[in-house]
């Protein structure tokens, strides 16, 4: 199974445990992965759903979450947030110190992120080696898309998350997750100072269908489905369909089912040994000279290449 489809996955697995218990509220569950001077990373499952009641949190340190599975929508309590924004699976969310915010699942239960902490003083050395002017060293906005320049560390940081294969005994050292977080929070600090907030919000009704149209297409088989398709299901025209799923998401559906299927590919060169023709087929790429194009559009680097490149870094024995 593709490793992004079994977060998914494990993700309804522990809402369906949810629903058996008959729980009326859960709260997220952590799981700490690493730490250091200054950040740490946990994997974080949320069971909310529509039914319940959001509580209002704060952001203790530089946070910058990647949405790994479902979507949620993320409020900050400024006037000009409180509109919020969907998070999809490969967005990151952004948080700065002392900041208010909720997390409202009104649209389908549950989520899945891998969620990184930052102190001041570190993120304020990331934000000076990253380029970023003193003043504008703070996130702007709530959320960043699943962008192109994303794509290689989500799928580093999904494939960590792997159990440990026959060829690589050693569990993700703190090393290697330090590396990805101080990568990740430059480039959010960067892309958040680069790129404009969305103007208007769409109305509430056609947003929640572009939610469920999202949540549809963590399935391989609603990946391959045309822009008609989606939009009949999201009960839109295809052109509205078209114009709101880029003012909610940041990007087109297209671009949304093949970045996602990009990582994918990528998250499981990293984490397994499976022969590549195999991986292409599985994710939904019907020609390999097609996927050895898209992917080096995507990651700079045939896949051949990226597999070899990230694997003869890791270090041979893990962090003691």
């Amino acid at each position: 199974m593709a490793f992004l489809a079994k977060i998914a996955v494990e993700l309804k697995d522990a809402v369906a445990q949810r629903r058996v218990l008959g729980a009326a509220g859960s709260l997220s569950t952590s799981q700490s992965l690493a730490q250091g001077r200054g950040w740490s990373v946990e994997d974080v499952t949320c069971t909310y759903g529509p039914h319940d009641r959001p509580t209002e949190e704060q952001h203790r340190r530089f946070s910058v979450a990647l949405v790994l599975a479902g979507t949620f929508q993320y409020r900050g309590a400024s006037a000009s947030d409180r509109a919020g924004q969907l998070m999809t699976p490969g967005s990151l969310f952004l948080g700065n110190p002392g900041q208010w915010f909720e997390c409202n699942h009104e649209h389908g239960y549950g989520d899945r992120c891998l969620s990184f902490h930052f102190s001041h003083e570190l993120f304020e050395e990331i934000a000076a080696d990253a380029g970023v002017p003193r003043d504008r060293r703070v996130f702007p906005m709530l959320r960043l898309p699943a962008t192109r320049e994303l794509s290689p560390l989500a799928a580093r940081a999904s494939a960590r998350l792997m159990t440990p294969g026959k060829w690589h005994e050693a569990r993700p050292s703190n090393t290697e997750w330090e590396e990805i977080a101080i990568e990740i929070a430059a480039l959010a600090i960067r892309q958040a100072n680069s790129t404009a907030a969305n103007s208007g919000e769409p109305i509430p009704s056609v947003a929640a269908r572009i939610t469920r149209a999202v949540r549809m297409m963590e399935d391989d088989d609603a990946l391959g489905w045309s822009l008609q398709r989606m939009a009949a299901e999201a009960r839109l025209s295809p052109f509205h369909f078209l114009r709101t799923f880029e003012q909610v998401t940041g990007i087109t559906p297209h671009q949304y089912a093949r970045r996602l299927r990009l990582r994918r590919a990528a998250a499981r060169l990293l984490a397994e040994q499976t022969n590549i023709l195999d991986i292409v087929m599985d994710c939904g790429f019907g020609d390999l000279s097609n996927f050895n194009r898209a992917f080096r559009m995507e990651f700079g680097v045939s896949p051949r290449e990226f597999r070899r490149e990230r694997i003869s870094t890791r270090p041979s024995h893990p962090a003691r």
